[in-house]
């Protein structure tokens, strides 16, 4: 989702706050999401924790509060 999006690693450690290094590790399955790494990520990615978490197949994100 991230490379869909043209998003570089080093783009997303600046807008998630997640070190480049891990982030890497969370790609390459060596990792496992913190919850609020994963709601971070869904936030930058415009998508739902359950897609991150391959819940589901629907990459929508799901209506925010406001």
């Amino acid at each position: 989702m991230r490379k869909s999006k043209n998003l570089t690693q080093e783009k997303m450690e600046e807008l998630t706050g997640i070190d480049q290094s891990c982030y890497s590790k969370l790609e390459l399955g060596k990792r496992n999401l913190s919850f609020e790494q994963c709601k971070r990520l869904a936030l930058t990615l415009g998508t739902s924790m359950d897609y991150l978490a391959e819940l589901t197949d629907n990459p929508a994100p799901y209506d925010r509060k406001k």
